[in-house]
């Protein structure tokens, strides 16, 4: 393991604030991508439910290289903070499930509410260490609000 991240990947509550942190940063700042890399197996993805201008959805798949190349230019443009509100951990020797609800915001104290949304995070324990294996979310919007607890 790379010690720098070591801590980030031995506890579920730790690694899903690491995933968040990788992402958020001022506009133009470079996110740690390394890291983002690191809490995910090679071959995790990641899902993202798009809303069509006629209300009907679709998903879009990335690799991790996909999902960097799609956010990179948002992140370079946008102050964007992304926050764990809460969550709950369901988990089965050595597989998890996090659902995890987010605010993003232009900076972590700021009044200024972007988007909320849940993300659904699936976990194995592999090498003496917890892996993203992929990850799911959506955005609240008009008719889907949070009821998951």
């Amino acid at each position: 393991m790379t010690a720098q991240w070591d801590d980030d990947v031995q506890d579920i509550p730790r690694l899903v604030r690491a995933i968040y942190e990788c992402i958020s940063g001022p506009a133009g700042a470079p996110r740690d991508w390394a890291r983002f890399r690191f809490l995910h197996r090679p071959e995790a993805l990641s899902l993202r439910t798009v809303v069509l201008p006629d209300g009907s959805t679709r998903a879009d798949v990335f690799t991790q290289d996909r999902y960097i190349a799609d956010v990179e230019p948002f992140f370079a443009a946008n102050d964007f903070h992304e926050i764990d509100i809460g969550h709950r951990i369901e988990r089965f020797g050595q597989v998890a499930h996090v659902w995890s609800l987010y605010e993003a915001r232009p900076s972590p104290d700021s009044p200024v509410l972007l988007k909320r949304g849940a993300n659904s995070i699936q976990l194995c324990h592999d090498q003496g260490r917890w892996w993203v294996v992929s990850t799911i979310w959506d955005n609240e919007r008009e008719g889907l609000e949070f009821d998951l607890w």
